[in-house]
């Protein structure tokens, strides 16, 4: 490997993730991707070693597996990586009623968007404070602002990831490792289709293109922010959730997953 720093970025294979390692590459980090398709990883590895002069690694991955993580530990270690940068942008979300909802694809939501993330940040973090630096970039939403009726387990776990990363933020307060929690708004990734979100939903109406994000999520982990409210929207609903009542707010959100 070349005397770049490197990244890891989950979920790499299209939408945000893409274009997260895209900024990355830009800024001269080498990449270790992530994702379920090696195809995709394959081809992004390419474009990005063409376009930028870094080295990137393909690393097939179903972070929905339990313990999957550690595969990807195992890979950082077995190839003697420094991670400088870690982002846990792997996730999923769903639409529908809890209770006729698919359990396996909601257990699967939980594990990608919460213990992975979880894991994989217990996992190297501790290496980042050893060397005294590091940083951390973790995919919450403006989704954590609000319950969700009709998405409610994808609420919970972006809810899970501010709350979490807000925490570490100030844990490792002056040890030079930093934890951003990125929340963005509706953003066009695909995530609607992907969700099984119907025709009639509001939420995508109005959504940042996934550059837009990607390059405010690099600029806030950059500067060490614990909290990047990126968009005008999530800002709105981050300040709204303050002063809203919470019944409002969640049949407001059910408006808009409807």
């Amino acid at each position: 490997m070349s005397a770049n720093p490197t990244a890891i970025v989950t979920g790499a294979s299209g939408g945000l993730g893409a274009e997260i390692a895209r900024v990355l590459a830009q800024e001269g980090f080498n990449l270790l991707l992530v994702a379920r398709s090696e195809r995709k990883l394959q081809a992004l590895k390419e474009e990005l070693e063409a376009a930028h002069g870094i080295e990137a690694m393909a690393f097939p991955c179903d972070l929905a597996c339990e313990d999957a993580a550690l595969d990807v530990y195992d890979y950082v270690l077995g190839r003697g990586l420094r991670i400088d940068a870690l982002v846990n942008n792997a996730g999923f979300g769903d639409s529908g009623a809890f209770h006729e909802a698919d359990w396996q694809r909601q257990r699967d939501m939980v594990q990608v968007n919460v213990i992975a993330l979880m894991q994989l940040t217990r996992l190297l973090v501790p290496h980042m404070v050893e060397r005294r630096c590091g940083m951390v970039l973790n995919l919450s939403s403006v989704a954590a602002f609000s319950a969700g009726p009709y998405m409610s387990v994808y609420y919970a776990t972006k809810a899970y990831v501010l709350s979490f990363s807000e925490a570490l933020s100030e844990e490792l307060r002056g040890t030079g490792v930093t934890v951003t929690a990125l929340c963005p708004g509706p953003t066009a990734t695909g995530f609607e289709s992907a969700a099984s979100m119907g025709s009639g939903s509001t939420m995508f109406r109005h959504a940042s293109s996934a550059a837009e994000v990607a390059r405010d999520g690099f600029k806030a982990m950059r500067a060490g922010k614990a909290v990047c409210l990126q968009g005008a929207f999530t800002k709105a609903m981050a300040f709204g959730s303050r002063f809203v009542p919470r019944f409002i707010a969640r049949k407001m959100a059910m408006r808009m997953n409807c």
